[in-house]
């Protein structure tokens, strides 16, 4: 699913979900077309810019499965800045993130996503407070490990929990503020 109620191209949008959107709902955070998990639908056009564009950093944190096992150098790497390509072509050093092995996710187990468990990979998580274009898939070819699954799992305390693909949850806008540590 594309994360935009409009395109000119045949895709799947938000706006295919079994919900009644408000007039005037847009997607803060994209998601890429690869890529699943949290998104935040919003009415109030403030929120891009208090989460995004504020002085003070917000944590958004990433479920991935990338291919090979990865090495506690590669690791340390992720975790203090790794060079990567940016818009414009310039290279641009990652700032440090939060990196952490995880086992494989035991409510994956029932998904659809088949990834053949013979082949080496890795399961990791990854918090960071930046997020330039494919930031966590162009981190990780670099060192080697292609991404074969992203899954955003949360932003700061606004949390996926148990939502399936295509749920959507409502909360209101003090619990949603609170959650987001924006105000």
């Amino acid at each position: 699913m594309v994360s935009q109620f409009i395109s000119p191209d045949a895709v799947n949008l938000l706006g295919d979900l079994k919900f009644n959107f408000p007039e005037g709902t847009q997607a803060v955070g994209r998601l890429d077309n690869h890529s699943e998990g949290l998104l935040i639908l919003t009415t109030n056009k403030k929120i891009h810019r208090l989460l995004f564009l504020s002085e003070k950093p917000h944590k958004r944190t990433y479920l991935i499965l990338v291919r090979n096992k990865m090495s506690h150098e590669s690791i340390q790497q992720l975790r203090e800045g790794v060079s990567i390509k940016i818009k414009g072509g310039q290279m641009y050093t990652t700032l440090p993130c939060d990196v952490e092995v995880v086992d494989k996710p035991s409510d994956l187990a029932d998904s659809i996503f088949a990834y053949d468990e013979g082949i080496p990979h890795t399961w990791l998580t990854i918090s960071l407070t930046e997020g330039k274009y494919h930031q966590v898939r162009k981190m990780l070819a670099i060192l080697k490990h292609p991404v074969r699954r992203l899954i955003r799992i949360s932003i700061e305390d606004l949390i996926l929990e148990n939502l399936k693909p295509g749920d959507v949850m409502e909360l209101e806008e003090k619990e949603f503020f609170e959650k987001l540590k924006i105000g």
